[in-house]
Order: C-alpha cells, then sequence, then structure tokens
C-alpha cells in the first residue's frame, strides 16, 4: 500500500505526464477463490465464441482515413492488458480478448472497412505506444482530460461514470465529501477517481471533517478481499467494472455514482490517438453511424452498460480539469 502523502505527491506527476483515466490498473480477477472475469453476470457471454455485433463497411466513413491506413487494410489498437470485466479482458479459453471495448472498436473498424487488430499492453505503454505511432488508436476506458487534449485527439464514445461500491446491507449513501470523511476508501492509484477522492479528502479538513483514509492495493482481487473483510469501507472505481462485480459476485452493492470529471461535469470515454494524426474524424463518424444504425446500442445492452451511452460523437470536447499546481 502507499501513504496518502507518496500519493499527493505523485498525483500532480501524474496528472503532467497524462495518464489520469477511469481505469485503475489490477489484474481480472475480481474473487480470491476464482477469477470474476470467468463468472458471468446477468448471463452475459464470456466464452470465446462472442459472436460479436458486426456493421458493414461504409464507403464514405473510409474515405475519411489517411491512404495509409486505407491501403493497409488493419487498424491497429491499444487496449489495456489490466482492464477488469467488462472492459477489456480475457474469454474462459484466456486467450480470446473480449469485452465492451473490445467490441466497440471493432464496430468502429467495421464500419472503417478494416480489420481491428489489438495488442494487450500495461497502462503507461498505451500511451507510449500513440506517441511512437505503433497504435492508430486505443480503446481502454481512457477519460477525456484537459492535459491529454494537449497530446492527443479524442473521439468520445460512452459517459465515464464512477461508482462508490461497499458490502451488501452497508446502509450507507455517498453524496460527497461529509459522506466519506474519517473512512477507509481503496481507489486506483494514477486514476481519475483517486484525484476527486483526494480532492474531497482536502475539502473535508478545510471544513473541519475528518480526511478520508486512502487504501492503495496491487490488484482488483486484493480491493475486494479488503472490503469482504472490514478492512475498507468502500471501493471507488469505474461504474462499468463496478456494476459488472455487483451483478456476478452478489456480495456488494453501489451507494453512489458520479461523474469521471468530478462536479459540474460529464466526464467522456473516448477513442484516443495521436494529436493531428488525421484520424479523429473517421472515428467519430464511425461511432455516429453505429449509433445510427443501432448496433452500438446492442453491445451497450450486452455488457449492462446502456446507461453509459452517447447520443453522438465528440471530438475534442471539455475534459477534466488541469491540476492546479
Amino acid at each position: 500500500m502507499k501513504t496518502r502523502r507518496t500519493v499527493l505527491t505523485a498525483l500532480a506527476s501524474l496528472t503532467a505526464l497524462g495518464v489520469l483515466t477511469a481505469c485503475g490498473s489490477g489484474d481480472a480477477a475480481l474473487d480470491a477463490a476464482k477469477p470474476e472475469a470467468k463468472k458471468a453476470a446477468d448471463g452475459i457471454n464470456l466464452s470465446p465464441e462472442q459472436n460479436r455485433v458486426h456493421t458493414p463497411k461504409v464507403d464514405a466513413l473510409a474515405a475519411k482515413l489517411p491512404e495509409a491506413v486505407r491501403k493497409r487494410g488493419t487498424l491497429v489498437l491499444g487496449v489495456s492488458a489490466t482492464s477488469n470485466p467488462p472492459l477489456a479482458f480475457h474469454a474462459t479459453d484466456d486467450k480470446t480478448l473480449i469485452g465492451v471495448e473490445v467490441d466497440l472498436a471493432t464496430l468502429v473498424a467495421d464500419a472503417l472497412g478494416l480489420k481491428p487488430e489489438f495488442n494487450p499492453v500495461s497502462w503507461e505503454n498505451l500511451f507510449v505506444g500513440l506517441d511512437s505511432g505503433k497504435y492508430d488508436a486505443v480503446f481502454s476506458n481512457v477519460t477525456v482530460t484537459e492535459e491529454r487534449k494537449d497530446k492527443y485527439d479524442f473521439a468520445t464514445y460512452r459517459l465515464d461514470d464512477l461508482a462508490f461500491e461497499a458490502k451488501k446491507g452497508s446502509g450507507w449513501t455517498v453524496k460527497g465529501p461529509e459522506d466519506v470523511a474519517g473512512k477507509a476508501i481503496a481507489v486506483g492509484s494514477g486514476t481519475n477517481q483517486e484525484k476527486i477522492l483526494v480532492d474531497w479528502s482536502a475539502q473535508n479538513e478545510k471544513a473541519g471533517r475528518q480526511p478520508v483514509d486512502i487504501k492503495y492495493y496491487q490488484n482488483t482481487s486484493d480491493y475486494y478481499l479488503a472490503l469482504q473483510s472490514g478492512r475498507i469501507d468502500g471501493y471507488l472505481g469505474p461504474n462499468p467494472v463496478a456494476a459488472y462485480h455487483v451483478l456476478s459476485a452478489g456480495q456488494t452493492e453501489i451507494v453512489g455514482k458520479f461523474s469521471g470529471a468530478g462536479a459540474g461535469l460529464q466526464g467522456k470515454i473516448a477513442a484516443t490517438t495521436k494529436k493531428d494524426s488525421g484520424l479523429v474524424a473517421a472515428y467519430a463518424a464511425a461511432i455516429d453511424h453505429v449509433v445510427g444504425n443501432g448496433t452500438y446500442a446492442q453491445v451497450l445492452k450486452r455488457w449492462g452498460l446502456d446507461s453509459e451511452a452517447v447520443t453522438k460523437s465528440e471530438i475534442n470536447p471539455p475534459g477534466l480539469p488541469r491540476t492546479k499546481n
């Protein structure tokens, strides 16, 4: 675990590098006894035979691609190797990559007439790959932030919501900073949910309340073990992951839900590409197309994420505000 002092010091550096995101670190194991990725929430298909939703190529959309990408015929995509279900994770064969991010990226590639080529890598290497030109895009629960817009272009495809998860029957509701004062809350390091929790803790101290006792663990399974044993009161993470875990494990409940961009701004998850790569307009147009033809809604529904749907893709919308140094 990391101390709160260490994190406060590191947070400014992480923000400057643009690594704050809705997606925290951790592997696909969400239960100490059995990987939760192998346990379906509400009948979700976790087998390698995904029967994915597809859509036909649209020539007018393909024409928006840079010629080199169009001729290559593939869309080289980065996804986080440490994501949790239902974002991007391995099927029951431990080889096939599945999840809502994979399905949505596949739809975009379909509409552009390209074959998706997925590269699961560590979180920091997603951005290294974008910077070097190795990846055409990252589909990995990336939140739009003002810092990131300096280096990357974004085409939004899902709302960014966070959720507080607590032990079932806790009788606890989180509506604001005062509800977590003095509570032991786990959060992923280097995430925008961490930033929100650190800000809330500071607000509590300024108001004369107890700060938040922020806890850090290595893996998601550790968070849930701590929650069940009573070592922490709650866990703040991406809403899709929390919702999946609540449905599949049946031991926890969501006690609060918030925008990943903090108060006053709805966070957005976006396809991320290197700035001025010439690709973002094609991504946004493809997303708008699959929203319009209904295949986008089919994908969100199969992963239980209907509530995070967007009506159209936005290019470089207002993002998580810059951190004041």
